[in-house]
């Protein structure tokens, strides 16, 4: 097991590029399922969870080449072996949900074992099912595992009663192939389900209003291999944002898609943070204004992302003034609490609301990454701590983030990763 150990750092400086979308590449190389041709995805970061997602593939009956040099992975799925995902790679990454919607739209056939992934709370797959079960899907449920069947998809009126992503895109998956007209309402609107509808299309798939919260998709027979390059990470973007607001720092982000991340942008600079856009990318400023408190709420996009409500937290415990967070996504999203407040931090938790006392100076101590997000806060934290905090169960933030220690050193932080 590793651990991070962090020192407190000056202001960070420089310039770092932003790595292709975790949560955009993972159904795309779900989706590369649906067609017998090759598929070629560009900007793909190298992270545990593509890893996995490549291992899955493979047990299904996958060709992947993984060039990770290039940023570049090559699916080609002939011929499916398995309509089954084994639970030793499910358990691992609850992203691992999306194969079903392609294996049930090529196969009819598709068995799951029930995902895991981070502890934030209760995510179910019911919204995939009942999806799966208005295209003419036979849900089975067994002890530990879930099973679609069915002769042939139907296309048909699907109401969404939460705008979940995960859904969103297997519903999308199953439907493409599906007879006739499908049409998803109160769908998930983030920028990874426009880039996976792009994706497809460029498939020969019939996707419109992606972005939007409906969804139309005329089912086609057919899909063919292509060529895609994945967004930008915003939760990453994001994160660099506060990184160079807490050190009260001067750093350029480059790769970035400022759309994708204005509640970051907007709430930044009420706090004080100057923030430019220009040919280069985003520069992100801390160190021109005094720093004061705001108040966040979590939403689905376009609100505020849950993703990035633990890292701010960490920034709001720096700034001068008082701060409410409310999360509204995720009910087990706070455990990141305990572990600010053992650094010094002064956050006490009402329900689904956390009140911060900011201005407080941070001590380094002995900390757990309880998510991959959490994680990423107590680094920020770490950065503006005295003396070292250590921070163990980092396998967590290494699951979606790219090439974090060198892309945080090259600005300057004081960050080792340690084998325990």
């Amino acid at each position: 097991m590793a651990k991070f150990l962090v020192e407190k750092s000056g202001p960070l400086q420089g310039e770092i590029e932003i790595s292709g979308s975790k949560n955009a590449v993972l159904p795309i190389m779900a989706a590369a399922l649906l067609t017998e041709e090759k598929c070629e995805i560009m900007d793909v970061p190298v992270l545990r969870d593509v890893d996995v997602m490549c291992k899955l593939l493979s047990s299904i009956g996958s060709e992947v080449k993984e060039d990770y040099i290039n940023n570049l992975i090559e699916i080609q799925t002939k011929s499916i072996i398995a309509e089954e995902a084994p639970y030793e790679l499910v358990k691992k990454m609850r992203a691992s949900i999306l194969v079903m919607g392609p294996l049930l739209a090529k196969t009819g056939k598709a068995k799951i074992a029930l995902p895991g992934g981070c502890a934030i709370g209760a995510r179910p797959i019911d919204l995939h099912l009942k999806g799966f079960q208005a295209l003419g899907a036979e849900i089975v449920e067994g002890h530990g595992y879930v099973e679609a069947r069915a002769d042939k998809l139907v296309g048909c009126n699907v109401y969404l009663d939460f705008p979940s992503v995960g859904a969103t895109e297997n519903i999308m998956m199953a439907a493409v192939l599906a007879e006739g007209i499908t049409v998803i309402e109160n769908v998930a609107e983030e920028p990874e389900i426009v880039d996976l509808a792009n994706f497809l299309n460029k498939m020969g798939a019939k996707i419109k209003g992606a972005g939007t919260d409906t969804i139309k998709i005329e089912g086609v027979e057919k899909l063919h291999g292509t060529k895609h390059a994945v967004i930008p990470d915003r939760i990453e973007t994001g994160t660099f944002m506060v990184a160079a607001a807490i050190t009260r720092g001067n750093v350029l982000i480059k790769n970035v898609v400022p759309d994708h991340v204005k509640p970051v942008i907007a709430k930044l600079k009420e706090c004080g943070a100057v923030i430019e856009d220009s040919d280069e990318g985003m520069r992100v400023r801390g160190d021109i204004n005094p720093l004061i408190s705001t108040d966040i709420k979590t939403l689905p996009y376009p609100g505020f992302p849950t993703d990035m409500q633990s890292q701010f937290m960490a920034f709001l415990t720096t700034v001068a003034g008082a701060s409410v967070v409310i999360e509204t996504v995720f009910e087990n999203r706070y455990m990141h609490i305990g572990e600010l407040n053992r650094m010094g931090a002064n956050i006490k938790i009402e329900g689904r609301s956390a009140i911060i006392q900011g201005d407080r100076k941070l001590q380094g101590a002995q900390v757990i990454s309880t998510d991959l997000r959490a994680g990423a806060a107590l680094v920020l934290a770490g950065l503006m701590a005295e003396g070292t905090t250590e921070i163990s169960e980092v396998y967590h933030i290494e699951r979606g983030y790219a090439d974090f220690i060198r892309k945080f050193k090259a600005l300057g932080a004081k960050i080792t990763r340690m084998e325990e």
